[in-house]
């Protein structure tokens, strides 16, 4: 099976564009990667998803945890959260390959409740990050979902039915009892994420917990709790690399200075701005950005 799969993802990349990059599909939410060479750690918002590793390694830092996977296990996001990823392993005779699919709650919620036998949350909180084997049933529905992209009419009939029978065998699954708490609406891992999108969408605000533990239906203090045993960050750590990858993209993509950059995203003083520029990418906002722009475009992919 893991041989059709790297075939049929190779056969799909060469046939667009080939050579090493990131490559979109015609399915939202459903990318695919490929690297010949190792990478330094890249910064990036990664969303609630399906993170598979086909060949090759990468390694993922979410706050202060890392998370490691190679060939053959995926690594699932249940939140909303940025972090640092980086290949690892990978070769010009044996390139790392990834398949990143986001999970969809909608879906997700359905299967769980259609089960006989619903898995039970584990715990109370718990990280938001963890890494499972691929195994053959995944690996089937994802072979699958690849072969459809040869028929673009028969995505929006086809996709729907695979992301069910892939929820199923996540929520059946060793890990069942910590991917649930994507899907119930109670849950703690639920009701951080409604605080996740309020912060997404007004991360320029001063982060005030009291409003946050408001929208997730909790204590200011159990929220606060709760946050950072999800993400590995309290909310302002969260804020604040949101913050500084929004001004690296406003830099890259449309022309800002420093200065302009750290008020459009809501900081007060350009010079504080450095300081967590430098100390988030490891320099200057200004050197940062002529390197990067020197160099051939890298995607940011879990």
């Amino acid at each position: 099976m893991s041989a059709d799969l790297k075939q049929a993802l190779n056969g799909y990349m060469d046939a667009h564009g080939g050579g090493d990059g990131l490559f979109a599909t015609a399915i939202d939410g459903f990318f695919l990667m490929r690297s010949s060479t190792l990478s330094m750690p890249k910064p990036a918002i990664y969303r609630p998803a399906l993170c598979i590793i086909v060949d090759g390694a990468k390694q993922l830092m979410f706050g202060d945890r890392l998370f490691d996977y190679e060939a053959m296990q995926a690594l699932i996001i249940s939140v909303e959260m940025p972090a640092f990823g980086q290949v690892t392993k990978a070769t010009a005779e044996q390139p790392m390959i990834a398949i990143n699919l986001e999970l969809d709650v909608t879906i997700l919620r359905e299967v769980l409740e259609e089960l006989d036998v619903p898995p039970r949350p584990a715990g109370d909180g718990g990280p938001g990050v963890f890494v499972q084997e691929f195994g053959p049933e995944l690996q089937d529905c994802i072979l699958r979902l690849i072969r459809t992209l040869a028929t673009p009419k028969a995505i929006p009939i086809l996709h729907p039915a695979i992301m069910r029978e892939i929820s199923f065998w996540l929520l059946s699954g060793n890990n069942g009892d910590e991917i649930c708490k994507l899907a119930l609406p109670d849950s703690h891992t639920r009701r951080v994420a409604e605080a996740i999108y309020l912060l997404r969408g007004n991360f320029t605000d001063a982060v005030r917990v009291e409003k946050l533990a408001a929208a997730a239906k909790m204590s200011p203090s159990s929220f606060y709790q709760h946050f950072k045993i999800l993400t590995a960050m309290t909310p302002l750590q969260y804020q604040k690399q949101l913050r500084l990858l929004e001004a690296r993209r406003l830099m890259v993509t449309d022309g800002f200075n420093a200065a302009n950059a750290a008020y459009q995203v809501g900081y007060e003083s350009a010079s504080q701005f450095s300081r967590e520029y430098a100390r988030m990418f490891g320099t200057p906002p200004k050197r940062d950005i002529s390197e990067m722009k020197a160099m051939p475009a890298e995607p940011a992919i879990s």
